[in-house]
């Protein structure tokens, strides 16, 4: 524990009065919830590595990481294997308490309703959405057991719920289905870890404003749809993930209400 505290402060990754914050890794954090759980995470005093594709354009991002010392940008894409591999050979043997799989992407409507299907788009949403949170968090599990948490989150959606999305008509058929995959996924990774206590879990951000509802409100013609802020969704949710143990994890889908969705 010593050797990996040393290594936080040598990496500038933690200042004088904050030895006891947690590390959290998040993907996709240049926009929407993810960059909120960045911010978020840095403003309580976390120690926070904050990933996306492209770096070198993630000005809000960047911007944060500049006034605040307790967070690093590094540069992943979780379709990428060769950059899934370097970064986490990059922290290899650091402790880190918290994964949230935030990179997701709605896919292109154009591509998967009913009479447009194609193969590439499908295989392009499932990669991101299910395949690369499961890569993640497989390339740092030995990280995350090393550490006091142990947590693995993905962020899914309502509409990953066979139960209560199966029936909805013209929604966005490959974005459902990898919700519902990254569903069983993490339910499957749950069981696997449960042994080195490691806490795998989903979590429902609920409709929030973000430039993926924007899209989804415009593709699939929904105009009256309610909705939370980032910042709302955010607070809720790590509020939930603070709560989280491998029972409750194990439940459903944690929405950020406190309600648990059926899978």
């Amino acid at each position: 524990m010593r050797n990996a505290i040393a290594w936080l402060f040598a990496a500038g990754l933690l200042s004088a009065g904050s030895a006891h914050a947690a590390t959290v890794f998040i993907t996709g954090s240049d926009r929407g919830l993810g960059f909120e759980f960045a911010r978020q995470y840095a403003a309580r005093g976390d120690t926070v590595i904050a990933t996306c594709r492209h770096p070198d354009k993630a000005t809000e991002l960047q911007a944060l990481a500049a006034r605040k010392k307790n967070v690093v940008v590094e540069k992943l894409d979780v379709s990428d294997d060769a950059e899934i591999k370097s970064v986490a050979a990059k922290y290899k043997g650091k402790p880190i308490d918290l994964l949230i799989n935030s990179a997701g992407v709605l896919g292109k409507h154009q591509d998967q309703t009913l009479g447009t299907f194609t193969r590439t788009e499908f295989h392009g949403v499932m990669d991101v959405n299910v395949f690369g949170a499961l890569a993640v968090s497989e390339a740092l599990r030995d990280n995350i057991v090393a550490s006091g948490q142990k947590k693995i989150i993905a962020i899914t959606s309502g509409l990953g719920s066979i139960t209560i999305a199966g029936g909805m008509p013209r929604g966005p058929y490959y974005y459902r289905m990898s919700k519902a995959a990254l569903n069983m996924g993490m339910q499957a990774l749950g069981a696997d870890l449960k042994s080195q206590g490691v806490i795998v879990a989903v979590v429902s951000p609920g409709t929030v404003e973000t430039d993926m509802l924007s899209a989804f409100r415009d593709d699939y013609n929904i105009k009256k749809l309610s909705s939370i802020t980032a910042a709302e969704s955010v607070t809720q949710m790590i509020a939930i993930v603070d709560g989280l143990d491998q029972v409750k994890a194990g439940k459903g889908i944690n929405s950020h209400d406190g309600t648990i969705i059926p899978r």
